[in-house]
């Protein structure tokens, strides 16, 4: 064996030589949105959208595998010997609980598709990438996203070298105007829009929605202008008591939508189990004609290899238990939601009531369903003042600039109501008040860290 040279340099590297998206802000904010909880648990959090964790009990778990179990002998008519496969084998890559998505979505959506248009993937991130690297075909492919957007579609998009072009969000929801004038331009500059990502049902961050026109209007410029919707929908089920607004796939007669779905906030987060709905057709070269989601599953078996039969399995058990409907499946939690979003918005004109000094220059929006509520302030509101918000107060928020980019969002901030409690939420909101107080003083300035 020979020894090390002595002049030898240790393999250091430098981001000059690796991806350029691990330069990107979207990136590092999805890894400060996930640990910022984490790094001052002592705070009331109305940071992360994570689903209320004290309905969560770990016998559910084993209860929902055994029935997934059951489901595969009685129904589906496996043997022992094939169920134990099922769980314990890598199994298809595209899921083995395909049809009881189709079901599932049949019942509480309205959506009729062949279960073979069903990917499920690790959690709906990878759905994004997924679908991302299929569209991506050179460098004239480019991504169209309502602005503020969640950060994971631009992680993804980066990854895949899409660049993301930004539409307006403002008033209802989406400027269909600026949605034209976006896709033209960028024909006129050579680049392909091949999809808009939109989140149609309280969205993540704003908390807004669509409402039926509009999905209509968007769907027809869809057509129109020839490109895809890429329609995420983890907070649909979650309305605070009106009547649920058709999703976009629903509405969808020409296949121009793909249907990216997450059970991590109706049925538990740590499964990580998501799924892509491409029933569009894609003809090769030879003329055969197969589904989008053949396709992905092709790039998914170079990149997961299939996704957790066991955590499908939980999670087909809680469907099946329900009936196939996570309506049913989360009547507490919608309560619980709705109550809590209900108490933000009546807490924050509260402590902020209409004509007051110190309500100058906050608004808020006031979202009817959803985890999340945006509140705009006359002072910038970055990390910066975040982890003072920490420290000095207790109470975490989230900083809308995350989810433009570093280009706007600087004055607003967005309040996550699904983790905390009733208690939490009057306390919280009374720090909350007590940090704007402190922040609008003549004489603040941020302490030196």
């Amino acid at each position: 064996m020979t020894s090390p040279r002595a002049d030898a340099h240790p393999a250091d590297l430098s981001t000059e030589h690796l991806h350029s998206a691990l330069e990107d802000p979207a990136l590092a904010s999805m890894n400060f949105l996930n640990e910022v909880a984490n790094r001052y648990p002592d705070a009331i959090s109305f940071a992360p959208g994570r689903p209320f964790e004290e309905y969560f009990q770990i016998e559910d778990v084993h209860r929902y595998l055994r029935v997934f179990c059951e489901y595969l002998e009685q129904e589906r008519g496996l043997s022992p010997a094939e169920v134990r496969r099922t769980l314990y084998q890598y199994g298809r890559t595209k899921g083995i609980v395909h049809e009881l998505i189709a079901r599932n979505l049949t019942e509480d959506e309205g959506i009729t598709i062949d279960p073979e248009s069903v990917v499920v993937t690790v959690g709906c991130q990878e759905a994004m990438y997924l679908v991302l690297r299929a569209l991506r075909a050179d460098e004239r492919d480019v991504l169209l996203a309502v602005r503020p957007t969640y950060v994971g579609i631009d992680g993804a998009a980066r990854l895949v070298d899409m660049p993301v072009l930004p539409v307006s969000g403002e008033g209802p929801g989406i400027d269909l105007d600026d949605l034209i004038r976006q896709v033209r331009r960028a024909r006129a500059a050579g680049l392909r829009p091949r999809a808009c990502y939109v989140m149609p049902d309280f969205a993540n961050p704003s908390g807004t929605s669509l409402d039926l026109a509009l999905r209509h209007q968007l769907l027809e410029i869809a057509e129109e202008e020839d490109f895809l919707l890429l329609e995420d929908n983890p907070y649909g089920l979650f309305n605070g008591g009106d009547d649920r607004v058709p999703t976009l796939k629903a509405l969808d007669r020409r296949r121009r939508v793909v249907y990216l779905g997450s059970f991590a906030k109706t049925a538990l987060p740590g499964a990580r189990v998501g799924y892509a709905i491409a029933d569009q057709r894609v003809a090769g070269r030879s003329g055969a004609v197969e589904l989008l989601a053949d396709q992905l599953s092709k790039i998914k078996s170079m990149l997961t290899v299939n996704t957790s039969p066991i955590a499908q399995a939980v999670v087909g058990g809680k469907l099946v238990e329900h009936g196939y409907s996570l309506l049913a499946a989360n009547v507490q939690e919608r309560k619980l939601y709705a109550a809590n979003m209900t108490q933000l918005l009546h807490g924050l004109a509260r402590h902020f009531p209409a004509g007051a000094t110190a309500a100058e220059g906050i608004s808020w929006n006031a979202p009817t369903g959803g985890f999340f509520a945006v509140v705009t302030l006359p002072f910038v509101a970055d990390d910066a003042l975040l982890a003072y918000s920490a420290r000095r107060h207790g109470v975490l928020w989230t900083p809308m600039s995350h989810f433009y980019g570093g280009t706007g969002g600087h004055h607003q901030l967005r309040l996550a109501t699904s983790l905390v409690t009733s208690e939490q939420i009057e306390q919280g909101l009374g720090r909350f008040a007590a940090l704007v107080a402190d922040r609008t003083r003549t004489d603040w300035q941020l302490p030196a860290t």
